[in-house]
């Protein structure tokens, strides 16, 4: 098995060899005139089990585009030089939220990407909390396996949890069933009984409305769960309707920090009691050096590199993917 992680994960990368106990193997990436550039592993790959790890946020110099033309050449320089099998781990998959056409001709770029990968030669797509869950399996030809954030936010709570009753909100309808199945990870985990609210939100042409609020989180502690934080904006909505609505405590949890700076200020309010994200998309530096103590950082590299392990040897990763810990 042989494990790259290329440039701009390069962090990730390392605590994903660092926890699974094997080599970050080297690469060389160049930059040319023009905005071209070129990738290559700088050993053979021939006969081998290539895993590619690359997270596909767009941040200022590297844009989403960016970053998935690179990856899609190197998983097929991979393939071109013999490598046995390729598999590209993608905690970020960009163009995951363009799942279906909402208007007239609307383009379904999760579709798309999944031929590009297809199209390179890649054998397995492994990704962490997607946008939407069905329309990745539906959009993928070849092998995928979807891991999730469950049982990373179900120890978090339970550590960080006092003697108040608990509620997952989520902070829209789209994230109700992200929500529903955390809340059953925390049932089957604890003895503890977990209440349940959402919010309302319409979004058009960049315009959030909707303020209708549904369950009980009077003098609860309160944990909003989504998949990912940029701008802030409905996480502060919910995190204040729940507040109105008596709660005691207000805590943020997602899996993707894809915050701009603006979206970081917009986090640093009282409304908030913390907020809980991982190193899945980018880093959580410029967030830290806002919000303080406020902000509570949890990695996903044991569960990626668990996930490569199996894979490779390949046994069961069911025990990756259950949120109770349980072998299955």
């Amino acid at each position: 098995m042989i494990f790259f992680s290329l440039n701009h994960s390069a962090d990730l990368g390392r605590a994903v060899a660092h926890a699974g106990g094997f080599p970050l193997a080297l690469h060389e990436e160049r930059e040319f005139s023009g905005g071209e550039h070129k990738a290559r592993p700088l050993l053979s790959v021939r006969g081998k089990d290539v895993y590619v790890l690359h997270s596909l946020y767009g941040e200022p110099g590297m844009s989403a585009n960016d970053k998935l033309c690179r990856l899609l050449m190197f998983l097929a320089t991979c393939r071109e030089n013999g490598a046995a099998r390729v598999t590209a781990i993608v905690p970020y998959l960009a163009y995951s939220r363009k799942d279906r056409q909402t208007k007239p001709r609307d383009p379904v770029t999760t579709r798309y990407v999944a031929a590009l990968f297809e199209a390179m030669g890649t054998d397995c797509v492994v990704t962490l909390d997607v946008h939407n869950h069905a329309a990745f399996q539906n959009a993928f030809r070849c092998q995928t396996v979807h891991l999730d954030t469950r049982r990373l936010f179900t120890a978090q709570i339970l550590a960080r949890a006092d003697e108040a009753p608990i509620a997952i909100v989520s902070p829209d309808g789209g994230g109700i069933k992200r929500a529903q199945l955390l809340r059953e990870a925390l049932t089957e985990t604890s003895e503890r009984s977990f209440d349940f609210g959402f919010m309302e939100k319409r979004r058009s042409e960049g315009v959030v409305s909707g303020s209708l609020f549904a369950g009980d989180v009077m003098g609860r502690s309160v944990w909003i769960v989504d998949d990912m934080i940029v701008g802030g904006g409905t996480m502060l909505r919910a995190a204040r309707a729940c507040r109105e609505h008596g709660a005691s405590q207000v805590h943020l949890i997602a899996t993707h920090a894809m915050l701009t700076p603006e979206g970081i200020d917009t986090l640093d309010d009282p409304a908030i009691d913390t907020v809980t994200l991982t190193d899945a998309a980018a880093g959580l530096g410029p967030a830290r050096a806002v919000l303080g103590d406020q902000l509570v950082g949890v990695s996903v590299a044991q569960e990626i590199a668990q996930t490569i392990l199996r894979l490779s040897l390949g046994q069961s990763i069911s025990p990756v993917l259950d949120p109770t810990g349980n072998t299955r």
